[in-house]
């Protein structure tokens, strides 16, 4: 095809176009395509069904993106009320590259896994951590970045707790939030540690340790460090040099749209190896101080 393309359209194909065309990558080949409406079109007659997510990219649609909130990654922020974050700015670079606009729906992790399935939105953009009940749920997409985790105790307990194995103790109590991959994941890690689930946002699930009632609260890294930062009378992180169970973490979507998980796939690995989510996520990290 590119053969009978003029020297000026060559010029003029955008990331845009490259994007749409490594999408159908396996099925058709690689379909490079001179305009945006040209570029839908050829998607489409290359096996792209009206079902597909991505077949809103030729009607024109928003794509409808579900979000929890998690510190650094997608949050609110508190001077402004905007969405911010790591995944949140990936995702508007995604939006961008498709040349759609994005509708936002806030939910919980205990609910995004229903009502992803339900169809209420096309994507969960917040921080997924790998799980096998999640993933025979729904489909996990790249992965776009790997965790490990904290501990955060109150200070009181500091110098009680010196490594987090030290929290598997019948007299520790974890709070974990209702939903999360910490919920299912703990307990094969401190067995005889005792649990409360705690429903709504994440950062929900630190209250109780704050206020004793919950011995310790575990977070990804990241999470950990920005919740620490922001909450520095109380919460101590146990053994900072040393995060224990690294997980990959990414979006996710509904099964058995191969389309659009194959054309997430190539954008993950794209955002990944090109380094624009380490770029983000030193960035937001830098924030903390």
């Amino acid at each position: 095809m590119a053969d009978d393309l003029k020297k000026d359209e060559i010029q003029s194909l955008g990331r845009r176009s490259l994007l749409a065309g490594a999408a159908l990558a396996g099925a058709a080949g690689v379909t490079l395509a001179v305009s945006s409406t040209q570029s839908r079109a050829q998607m489409l007659d290359s096996g792209v069904p009206d079902t597909s997510v991505l077949a809103k990219v030729r009607k024109g649609g928003s794509l409808s993106v579900g979000y929890a909130q998690t510190p650094l990654w997608f949050f609110k922020d508190a001077k402004t009320g905007d969405l911010r974050g790591i995944y949140k700015e990936l995702v508007d670079m995604l939006a961008r590259d498709l040349e759609m606009t994005v509708e936002w729906k806030e939910v919980t992790f205990a609910n995004a896994t229903v009502g992803l399935r339900k169809g209420d939105f096309d994507l969960f953009g917040s921080s997924a951590v790998f799980t096998v009940p999640r993933a025979l749920a729904c489909n996990y997409i790249g992965p776009l970045w790997a965790k490990g985790s904290y501990v955060i105790v109150h200070k009181d307990d500091a110098e009680r707790f010196k490594q987090a194995s030290d929290c598997n103790d019948a007299s520790v109590t974890f709070s974990v939030n209702a939903g999360s991959s910490e919920e299912q994941r703990l307990p094969l890690l401190f067995p005889k540690a005792k649990f409360m689930a705690i429903t709504g946002q994440q950062v929900m699930a630190a209250e109780p340790v704050r206020t004793k009632r919950a011995t310790a609260y575990v977070l990804p890294d990241s999470d950990a460090l920005a919740l620490v930062k922001r909450n520095s009378g109380w919460a101590h992180i146990v053994d900072i040099d040393h995060p224990f169970d690294r997980r990959p973490n990414t979006w996710l979507i509904r099964h058995g749209d191969i389309p659009w998980k194959n054309f997430l796939d190539m954008w993950s690995s794209y955002v990944v190896a090109s380094g624009e989510v380490q770029r983000l996520y030193d960035r937001y990290l830098a924030e903390l101080g």
